[in-house]
C-alpha cells in the first residue's frame, strides 16, 4: 500500500505541523506530507515548511485551499491550528482531520480555539479537560469524534499551563488517530459514529 500523502491546513506557529512530519519521518505515520497551506504568508508556521522542504501555498478562500490541496495530490488533511471556515469537499470528505484543545463538545465552536479554550475551562471550574480528534464536517468542531484524551486541571493552573499539558497530549493522540484512519482502522458505523477497529494508543475514548 503507498503511503499517504497528507496536506496541512495552519495558521499559526506550526508546532503540530512540524509533529506530525516527525512522526512520518519516524514510521508513526505511515505518511508523508505532501503541501503545507497556511492563511497568512507571515506566520511561524511558513518558515518550518520552508526549513523542512515541504511544498507552501498561502491561501485562505475555500476553492484556493481546494485547489492547492488537489494540486499536489493530497489524499488526506490534517488541520493543525487552522482558523478559517473550510468544510471539505466530497474528495476529502472523511479524509480530513482536526485536533481540538478540549473535550468536545464542550468548549467547541466559532472563536473557542488555542488560550481562549484553557481560560473558559478553567473559568467554568472543570477539574478535567484535554484534546479531541475528530473528522471534519460542516461546522467548527463538528463532525464524528475518533479518540479523546483527558488532561486533569490543576487549582492553580493558568491558560498557558494547562495548555501546556493539552499540548503535550495532542503530540502522541493526533499522530496515532490519524495513522488509524490513513491505515483503514477505522470505519463509520450506520448512526454516523466512527468505531475503531483497533484501539488507539493514548486514547481514552
Amino acid at each position: 500500500m503507498s503511503r499517504a500523502r497528507i496536506g496541512i491546513l495552519l495558521s499559526g506557529s506550526g508546532s503540530t505541523y512540524e509533529n506530525l512530519a516527525d512522526a512520518c519521518r519516524d514510521g508513526r505515520i505511515d505518511g508523508a506530507i505532501a503541501v503545507v497551506v497556511a492563511s497568512r504568508a507571515d506566520l511561524g508556521g511558513c518558515e518550518r515548511a520552508r526549513r523542512l522542504g515541504h511544498p507552501l501555498v498561502v491561501a485562505a478562500e475555500p476553492a484556493a485551499v481546494t485547489a492547492a490541496l488537489h494540486a499536489h495530490g493530497a489524499g488526506w488533511v490534517a488541520m493543525c491550528g487552522w482558523l478559517k471556515y473550510w468544510d471539505p469537499p466530497a474528495a476529502f470528505a472523511g479524509r480530513t482531520l482536526n485536533i481540538h484543545p478540549s473535550l468536545l463538545p464542550a468548549f467547541g465552536g466559532k472563536g473557542m480555539y488555542g488560550a481562549k479554550v484553557h481560560a473558559a475551562v478553567i473559568a467554568h471550574g472543570c477539574t478535567l479537560s484535554g484534546c479531541t480528534v475528530h473528522l471534519v464536517a460542516g461546522g467548527y468542531d463538528t463532525g464524528p469524534i475518533l479518540a479523546q484524551r483527558a488532561v486533569a486541571v490543576l487549582p492553580d493552573d493558568t491558560p498557558a499551563s494547562l495548555g501546556a499539558r493539552v499540548q503535550e497530549a495532542e503530540r502522541t493522540l493526533y499522530p496515532a488517530a490519524i495513522q488509524a484512519l490513513v491505515s483503514g482502522r477505522t470505519c463509520l458505523r450506520p448512526d454516523g459514529r466512527l468505531a475503531l477497529v483497533q484501539p488507539i494508543a493514548g486514547s481514552q475514548a
